[in-house]
């Protein structure tokens, strides 16, 4: 039984004090990928080291994240290019638009979410959307910067039974993480209406940890959790989930 945490923050500050022992929890506990999506040119350099320190393991993914846009984005926008031409990348994110922390450089959020999706495109790349109250505005620029080639991941999906349909038709897989074993979350009911096939297992780390760990910082290694609730509303084993799951991921970085 293999997984794959399709979004992981583990080079973030939270983990200074026992980054590699939790890189060791991980792939202990079957995690044998971890996938790092970036948030913008001051975390590159972090992300890159743990990247380098296990090849094996944990995968880059380059982007300026929505809540770091603002007035200096173009500034932002072109010291991660010249990463990208000296560093293997295995997707453009996490990218895409957050209207519930602020909404001051909601321009500027669309301009560089439309900038970063072209600069996938250009490298054949596949794209990491980060959506946050901000449904309508994404399916609007991808609506219209799409091609046959565009894919990625809806990471963290918290949508409805449509907005997932959405994601699908364009070939797009929905990430799945802790929100789904929360009480209070309808996503189970979403989600009994979406093939597996389409879902992606990701963690969103040291964020949203899956119930029983809620409220603590979250780490790969947790990803079981997730994995044994999309197993139960299935009514398919966690082998199963695992299998299909890491099929998927495998067809959106192509790997």
């Amino acid at each position: 039984m293999k997984f794959i945490d399709t979004h992981t923050h583990l080079y973030l500050t939270q983990f200074d004090d026992d980054r590699d022992i939790v890189v060791k929890r991980a792939i202990d506990s079957s995690v044998e990928k971890m996938f790092l999506p970036n948030i913008d040119s001051k975390s590159i350099d972090k992300l890159l080291e743990l990247s380098h320190s296990y090849p094996k393991n944990c995968f880059p993914m380059i982007g300026l994240h929505p809540t770091s846009v603002d007035e200096n984005y173009k500034d932002e926008l072109n010291k991660l290019e010249k990463y990208l031409g000296k560093e293997k990348f295995y997707a453009i994110g996490e990218i895409g638009i957050d209207l519930y922390w602020d909404k001051t450089f909601i321009k500027e959020q669309q301009e560089v979410f439309r900038y970063q999706i072209n600069m996938a495109k250009e490298g054949n790349l596949p794209i990491i959307i980060h959506a946050r109250e901000s449904f309508n505005e994404i399916f609007e620029i991808v609506e219209k910067e799409k091609n046959e080639k565009l894919t990625g991941i809806f990471h963290s999906f918290t949508g409805n039974r449509e907005q997932a349909e959405k994601i699908i038709n364009w070939g797009f897989k929905i990430g799945i993480g802790g929100i789904l074993t929360f009480k209070n979350s309808n996503l189970s009911e979403t989600l009994k209406n979406v093939d597996i096939k389409n879902i992606v297992l990701e963690t969103d780390s040291p964020y949203l940890a899956p119930t029983p760990k809620r409220g603590k910082r979250n780490e790969s290694s947790y990803l079981i959790y997730i994995a044994e609730k999309i197993a139960q509303i299935k009514n398919i084993t966690i082998e199963e989930v695992a299998e299909v799951c890491y099929a998927n991921t495998k067809e959106i970085f192509n790997f």
